[in-house]
């Protein structure tokens, strides 16, 4: 079973447009990359000691048709104007033999920095309250990420976002994906 743990995580995200329902997701997933992919979504855990690797590094390694574990925060809307992000953060431990956590997040309203900035906080957050840290929620994600690492138990926090405004006539869709790689 040791070969199920993934040791490797490209980050990807794309954003799709078209006319017809079914065609603007798929066109998300070509933009990320992995459209050729039969994507599984699997629960939200960064394995201990999996290294998050370049983009496009991590997507080479990937064979057509493979099955393929992923986090996938996704985001769609047909309205005209209607701002839509979608985000993968992750937020690895200090002590890499421990796990880490993937938050994934999608919403509507949002401006880039605003929904980053959140989905990193949520990462953070989770993983931080598996360790016992409990941070006031109420703070700003700067005050907050300050706390996670002076604990010493989060070293970093990074997360993928891809955000996107509907157009008029069109489907349009966004993912942010994190891609599971095992060796």
């Amino acid at each position: 079973m040791s070969g199920m743990v993934p040791t490797r995580v490209p980050l990807t995200k794309g954003i799709g447009r078209h006319k017809y329902q079914l065609k603007f997701f798929e066109e998300s997933l070509r933009k990320a990359g992995v459209a050729q992919q039969n994507l599984v979504r699997v629960s939200p855990i960064l394995p201990p000691k999996c290294k998050i690797v370049p983009r496009e590094q991590g997507l080479k390694l990937f064979v057509p048709g493979q099955i393929t574990y992923c986090l996938m925060a996704r985001s769609d809307a047909n309205e005209h104007d209607r701002i839509i992000a979608s985000s993968v953060g992750i937020a690895v431990p200090k002590d890499r033999s421990n796990w880490g956590d993937i938050s994934e997040v999608h919403g509507h309203g949002m401006n880039q920095q605003e929904a980053a900035n959140m989905f990193e906080d949520l990462a953070a957050d989770m993983l931080g309250t598996t360790f016992g840290l409990e941070v006031d929620p109420n703070q700003d994600w700067s005050e907050k990420e300050q706390a996670y690492k002076a604990s010493g138990l989060i070293i970093r926090t990074s997360n993928i976002m891809q955000s996107a405004r509907g157009q008029k006539g069109l489907w349009t869709a966004t993912v942010a994906i994190a891609m599971l790689l095992m060796d």
